[in-house]
């Protein structure tokens, strides 16, 4: 038996235990899905092990694996691995720390279930739920599509025989079963059993990717030597890299994103009590560090390998990084990102379909609807979404200019850049307008529709120098779009206080009420 033949009878046989695993746990996890709020937030009882691992399943994926870590590694060698530490302190643990406790405690006084209802129930206005919900649905898209092509690529990579379009097509179609059945908390408990398998499998891979090269000194050295696009010996091993500004905007949108990505922040919604979010805090953020951290700085040693990545793409990377490795390893890789990506993909897909069923369908539905008609509702639009997604995956590998993390970054930074800003200032002050909120949607989806139109050729910026700054590409208008957003709703606000909620003072009283608690939970002064 070859070696080709050898990975895919170990990969095979992981893919066949691990989809059982996967289908048997949404079959049992039916019962806590029985009515909307099971489905969409697994009634709120989620406790620290499940949400961290959750949170920290949707934020790393084949989109990160694949696509970031072999683009950013490529670009900034071992400095990438900022990337990844930038991640877990500013995505994961100033995210539970600053937004956490608040969202699980405002959301939950508003009866909000997802992040456009959050929207409208806090500035009192079903447009700007019903517009949020819009937003959410579409943009999602893409950023689905580019997890099946990056989890699509590493397939065809251990079973070269099967085309590309079946891969996409066997993935959509088994994530459509594993989130119709079981919902959240089928999701969670898998996140789980997946953040286990991510956690031993990127120590295995980036241990056998450095024993590959000679061991971490002697690939280090190597590395230490290539010039590549940069033109100087060492730019891939020095501190911050041949491009340190690049990477700063690489760190701030892949990092402050899940602030306003309505899947991320959806998990604060879920969690069962305060200490679950302390603990959760810490486990998010130890798991960030390992799987991040590992991802990025295991893509950092991408030179030290012939790939032609003008003919390629960056997506090609990682695969062939790989593909000199033993077939346990890589059985183990595919696993690995299989997932995390299927993680990812039923977050997103639960995301998607609650949103516009219970924030678009609903509010502009004039009859009052029964819970098993929305249910049934819910269910058709996840399988529009999946459907939609998988079409544009296979479309989008015919097109060379739009790879994984392009994709992704105008996912990531429409859909951050329109609800960051609002529903940060959202939770901690009373002054933020609806205006301000409107023109922050508007602002978000504004750059990166430009962003869109510039990477598919219909619009070229080139002769204006700020422009061509601000559209480099999708990652530097998407952290524009969230910093400008912090900076805009605060100031529309202060000019629009007409347009502030009648009823804010209800709205934050959540945060004042008095809770008794048992002396084992507070020692007192």
């Amino acid at each position: 038996m070859n070696a080709q033949t050898t990975t895919m009878v170990l990969t095979g046989c992981l893919i066949i235990c691990f989809f059982a695993l996967m289908v048997g746990i949404g079959l049992n996890s039916r019962k806590h899905a029985r009515d909307i709020n099971g489905f969409v937030l697994g009634s709120r009882s989620v406790g620290p092990w499940l949400s961290a691992f959750a949170f920290g399943t949707s934020y790393f994926s084949a989109v990160i694996f694949v696509g970031y870590a072999g683009q950013f590694g490529w670009n900034f060698g071992l400095a990438s691995t900022w990337i990844g530490l930038g991640n877990a302190f500013i995505g994961s643990l100033l995210a539970w720390s600053i937004l956490g406790r608040r969202t699980r405690i405002m959301t939950q006084h508003l009866a909000s279930k997802t992040m456009p209802d959050f929207f409208g129930a806090r500035f009192e206005s079903r447009g700007l739920r019903v517009a949020a919900s819009a937003i959410t649905f579409v943009f999602l898209i893409p950023y689905t599509a580019s997890l099946y092509n990056g989890l699509s690529r590493l397939f065809s990579m251990a079973f070269p025989a099967i085309p590309y379009w079946v891969c996409v097509i066997v993935m959509a179609v088994l994530t459509g079963v594993y989130v119709l059945f079981g919902g959240y908390m089928a999701t969670a408990i898998n996140d789980f059993i997946q953040g286990i398998i991510m956690l031993f499998g990127i120590v295995a891979v980036i241990a056998s990717v450095l024993a590959d090269n000679g061991g971490l000194m002697e690939a280090t050295k190597t590395l230490a030597q290539t010039t590549g696009d940069a033109g100087w010996q060492g730019a891939y091993t020095a501190f911050l890299g041949p491009d340190p500004v690049f990477l700063l905007f690489v760190v701030v949108l892949t990092s402050l994103g899940t602030w306003g990505l309505p899947q991320m922040v959806g998990k604060f919604y879920a969690i069962k009590n305060e200490d679950s979010i302390k603990k959760g805090t810490l486990i998010s953020t130890f798991f960030a560090i390992i799987v991040a951290g590992g991802c990025y700085f295991l893509g950092g040693f991408g030179r030290l390998y012939d790939i032609d990545v003008k003919a390629t793409g960056f997506d090609a990377i990682i695969p062939t990084m790989l593909s000199t490795l033993s077939p346990v390893i890589i059985a183990v890789v595919i696993v690995l990102v299989l997932s995390a990506s299927m993680s990812t993909l039923s977050s997103l897909v639960l995301t998607s379909g609650s949103t516009i069923t219970l924030d678009f369908i609903v509010p502009l539905n004039k009859k009052k609807m029964s819970e098993m008609r929305k249910m049934t509702i819910m269910r058709v639009f996840i399988v529009v979404f999946i459907s939609v997604s998988a079409i544009i995956a296979i479309k989008q590998a015919t097109n060379k200019s739009l790879f994984i993390a392009q994709m992704m970054g105008v996912s990531w930074g429409a859909l951050a850049g329109a609800f960051l800003a609002p529903f940060l200032y959202g939770l901690y002050s009373k002054k933020t307008s609806r205006c301000a909120v409107v023109v922050s949607f508007l602002f978000g989806i504004g750059l990166e529709i430009i962003q869109l139109c510039i990477s598919l050729g219909l619009l070229d910026v080139s002769d204006s120098a700020l422009f061509s700054f601000v559209f480099r590409n999708s990652l530097y208008s998407g952290v524009f779009a969230m910093v400008g957003g912090l900076v805009i709703v605060p100031v529309i606000s202060l000019l629009t206080q007409k347009s502030c909620p009648a009823d804010v003072e209800r709205m934050f009283s959540c945060y004042n009420d008095t809770k008794t608690v048992e002396i084992t939970d507070s020692l007192g002064e």
